[in-house]
């Protein structure tokens, strides 16, 4: 789970709230988080892996490739996979080496690797899932910027400035913070520990709000652009546009669910923490509520990893291609390449070849031949991971 109460439980003088949440039942905790991660993992590769040839190849044209956003989406899985795996290790060390981890207090303040594991490993976590919410968020100004104004794949070079550099400076800031003036002396108090949480909840907070009007924008851009090309909008394209609709709701959907607990539970814990006393009875149903988002963080947030590539890219099998070649597709590009003998066998290939036309005359009709290449290429990419149902 990616939440800043665990490197806040790298604290020996933690605080009553963070002590409360971390120590009900940690092994059951331990066990959900790393069932969840080891899964999700599991899945989320097995998704990203390449197929055997021919697999899912629909059409008998070849479409152009997205500029950027497959990338993109590769590097989100990537950063959701590795989340996992600091999980996964974190997870297993709590359960398979209990008193390692009861190290971390200030009775044992001497023994220094507890407390360096617990930072390690948050820190790993923290910045995975930090650095695929800055992903997240410029893949939708990429869909955005390909289709209204043909940005190319040079943009990828400025997101990985921009989403590494902020993940690697707002978690290191965050943790400078939390940490000051040593880790086995951590500075007590709600104001003192603001900072780290809002470096940490800033790129998901700017997902939720952001992302939603870039989608809702570019799909207004992409209907603007199927009607450009005749000057009507046929039952085809309002399909498509349709189509793209549900595949950014998607994306959506997956966020919301992994991570707004973590949200919930963030404020409740923040509401007891300022409580002279959590223990008292008035405070039973917020005692009880916070414990149950703490779960359901455990076993949702481990699971945007899987979930990601099914939003992203459909259900694209367990058909893995193991053999070793000199160069080899993602399963989501893959998709877009040509194999004539498909055609008789997919039932799909009936609404690709349809939408193929839309892709030969838009090239053909297009005015600016640049920009709109690059936009089919995007539309064509949420068309044919479409025909995966979610």
């Amino acid at each position: 789970m990616a939440s800043p109460r665990l490197e806040t439980f790298c604290c020996p003088n933690r605080d009553a709230a963070t002590e409360f949440v971390v120590s009900f039942q940690p092994v059951l905790f331990g066990a959900l988080g790393l069932g969840s991660a080891s899964l999700s993992l599991v899945f989320a590769v097995l998704q990203i892996l390449p197929k055997r040839k021919g697999y899912r190849r629909l059409g008998q044209y070849p479409l152009p490739r997205p500029a950027s956003s497959s990338r993109i989406l590769f590097i989100i899985s990537m950063c959701d996979i590795l989340g996992c795996a600091g999980i996964i290790t974190r997870s297993s060390v709590w359960l398979g080496l209990p008193n390692f981890i009861s190290g971390i207090s200030v009775a044992n303040g001497t023994d220094a690797w507890p407390e360096v594991f617990c930072v390690g490993s948050a820190m790993w976590i923290q910045l995975f899932f930090s650095a695929s919410f800055w992903w997240t968020f410029c893949y939708a100004v990429d869909v955005f910027l390909v289709v209204k104004t043909s940005a190319g794949i040079s943009t990828i070079i400025l997101y990985h400035m921009i989403t590494w550099g902020l993940a690697v400076l707002l978690c290191v800031e965050g943790v400078a913070m939390l940490y000051y003036p040593s880790i086995s002396d951590c500075e007590q108090g709600l104001q003192h520990a603001i900072p780290h949480y809002v470096t940490t909840y800033a790129p998901m907070l700017l997902v939720l709000v952001a992302n939603p009007v870039f989608f809702n924008r570019t799909v207004c851009a992409v209907t603007s652009l199927l009607k450009g090309r005749q000057g009507i909008y046929t039952e085809n394209e309002r399909r498509l546009a349709n189509e793209i609709k549900i595949r950014f709701f998607k994306i959506m959907l997956v966020f919301c669910i992994c991570w707004v607990p973590n949200i919930i539970n963030e404020s409740l814990l923040f509401y007891l923490e300022m409580q002279t006393d959590i223990a008292a009875n008035g405070f039973r149903n917020i005692r009880n509520a916070a414990l149950i988002t703490w779960f359901i963080m455990g076993i949702l947030n481990p699971m945007q990893a899987f979930l990601n590539t099914l939003a992203f890219h459909g259900w694209t099998g367990l058909d893995v291609d193991f053999r070793p070649r000199q160069r080899r597709e993602p399963a989501w590009d893959s998709v877009s390449t040509s194999a004539p003998n498909a055609a008789g066998n997919n039932p799909l290939v009936g609404t690709t070849l349809l939408y193929q036309s839309h892709v030969q005359e838009a090239k053909k009709n297009a005015s600016n031949g640049h920009q709109h290449s690059d936009a089919i290429s995007v539309l064509s990419e949420v068309k044919l991971h479409n025909g995966s149902k979610f």
